[in-house]
């Protein structure tokens, strides 16, 4: 999935973690971070904390990975 904004990001969060079983209460419990958090960074609210939210994704077992965009001629 290509992440575009904060939406996407949230998306694909949210779909890993529905594939793995998770729930949020269970990550929330798992990791210390609040379900209401884990419930913005799902829906794409732009104010979420980056470092927490890199923590979820790898916790969910996802890798990030920031490439360059190949140029057009």
């Amino acid at each position: 999935m290509r992440i575009e904004d904060a939406k996407t990001f949230g998306e694909a969060v949210k779909k890993r973690r529905k594939e793995l079983g998770y729930t949020q209460k269970y990550i929330s419990e798992f990791t210390g971070i609040s379900m209401s958090f884990i419930s913005d960074l799902e829906n794409g609210k732009k104010t979420i904390e980056l470092e927490k939210a890199i923590y979820i994704v790898n916790m969910l077992g996802l890798d990030l990975f920031i490439t360059e965009r190949g140029k057009k001629n």
